[in-house]
């Protein structure tokens, strides 16, 4: 995928927002018949506001249609990746409070809740809805545990995307259509556009962003076997190979905003739009959040981040049936919501995510969505720690916990030291 596939984004249409509390429930029954709901369905997510809530208002379109003896009830709570919400749902599981269903990131991000009783097997509903069928046989497998399967996806993301400001990389004669080859030969970019006046040419911000960008490096300098064997124990966190790595994620953060601790990626995002910053790598939800903002397609391109081009870095939405949950029948019929080509067609158009379905029918979809679709079935999938697919939630608050602190430390060694501890499989 090159610097063209910002001209494919208009199709997607533009998408309304609804305002939602980032502190607390709300009752919204998006577009189903509330008057024949009989049974409220709480459903809590982190798509509180932008492209993310607009893909959530679409499944609840369709829930309120296919399950109109149930009222949506919103539980979404903001905060970048879900941090926030996280800790909300933690404390909600801990006092034996859990939701009707919640979102989840797919893979390895739901073994903690496994661990600890808190969500129950949905295998049969994968026979009952069809899905063993419809979802590809790789993901079923990058889904299952122990021989259960625990969540049901609505889509599938690609993390390792960099998007850029045409008219910012013009100032230092950088054609903004092609990706750099590698990691060096973007910092060399950066160099230029920093020459050229651009005080921070690489927007970023806060906790999973600059882990997004860590992880980027990490893949294009030791390749797709050995960055996912970083997250399973097969490949040392200590070796010279990591280190060189980690010195240049070090120099790419000095091309970065100082305010990075201190914002969110929308923010980021805003750095580039706004002609302060030439890049910011963050997933492809970005094309939906600019839609929302009604960026033209015109003004910014994208492309697989420097020497990752050939590797989808994917993560899923997903949600669970929770054990002791609230209304676990209505929680199930969400469930059938989020598995249906109806549902993940009216996700995935208003998200920019590709549908986790097999059977999708790319017509359907808007030109980026084909595109990704037929990327996800060529490229060399791997899969992100930042957003769950290869990192449980231990794993991930301590590796949050050592980019923090190197954010402002910058000590490699340390750094490093930590990462592996961080990464050891619990």
């Amino acid at each position: 995928m090159r610097g063209g596939w910002s001209k494919t984004f208009a199709a997607i249409g533009a998408v309304g927002l609804l305002a939602v509390s980032a502190c607390g429930n709300s009752n919204d029954s998006g577009s189903g018949d509330s008057s024949s709901a009989s049974k409220d369905v709480t459903v809590f997510t982190w798509w509180a506001d932008g492209g993310e809530k607009a893909g959530l208002d679409g499944l609840v379109s369709v829930f309120g249609t296919d399950c109109k003896d149930y009222k949506f009830v919103n539980s979404a709570v903001a905060g970048g990746a879900g941090s926030n919400a996280k800790q909300v749902l933690a404390n909600d599981l801990a006092a034996g409070n859990p939701p009707s269903t919640f979102q989840a990131h797919a893979g390895a991000e739901l073994g903690d809740y496994i661990k600890n009783g808190q969500v129950d097997d949905v295998s049969s509903l994968y026979t009952e809805f069809g899905l063993d069928k419809a979802f590809p046989q790789n993901l079923i497998d990058n889904l299952t545990v122990d021989g259960k399967i625990y969540s049901i996806p609505a889509n599938v993301h690609r993390a390792n995307v960099v998007w850029t400001n045409p008219a910012v990389l013009k100032k230092a004669g950088i054609d903004a259509n092609t990706a750099p080859a590698s990691v060096d030969a973007w910092i060399a970019d950066l160099e230029k556009l920093k020459a050229a006046g651009v005080k921070a040419p690489l927007a970023t911000s806060k906790g999973f962003a600059q882990e997004m960008v860590m992880e980027a490096v990490l893949l294009a300098e030791l390749g797709p076997e050995k960055f996912t064997g970083l997250w399973k124990g097969e490949t040392d966190f200590n070796g010279a190979d990591v280190t060189a790595a980690l010195e240049k994620y070090k120099k790419l953060l000095s091309f970065t905003n100082a305010d990075r601790e201190a914002i969110d990626w929308p923010d980021a995002l805003q750095y580039v739009n706004k002609g302060q910053a030439g890049y910011t790598l963050m997933g492809d939800w970005v094309a939906a959040q600019q839609l929302s903002d009604k960026v033209p397609d015109s003004a910014y391109t994208y492309w697989p981040a420097p020497g990752t081009a050939g590797n989808f870095q994917y993560l899923a939405d997903s949600f669970t049936l929770p054990t002791n949950g609230k209304d676990p029948d209505g929680a199930k019929c969400w469930l059938k919501v989020v598995g249906s080509a109806e549902g993940q067609k009216a996700f995935n158009t208003k998200k920019g995510s590709i549908p986790a379905r097999s059977d999708a029918v790319p017509a359907d979809y808007p030109k980026y969505q084909q595109a990704a679709m037929a990327d996800w079935k060529k490229d060399k999938i791997v899969p992100s720690c930042a957003h769950g697919a290869a990192c449980t939630l231990g794993q991930n608050d301590s590796i949050l916990s050592a980019i923090g602190q190197f954010s402002s430390g910058q000590n490699v060694q340390t750094f490093q030291q930590a990462l592996a501890a961080a990464a050891k499989p619990n």
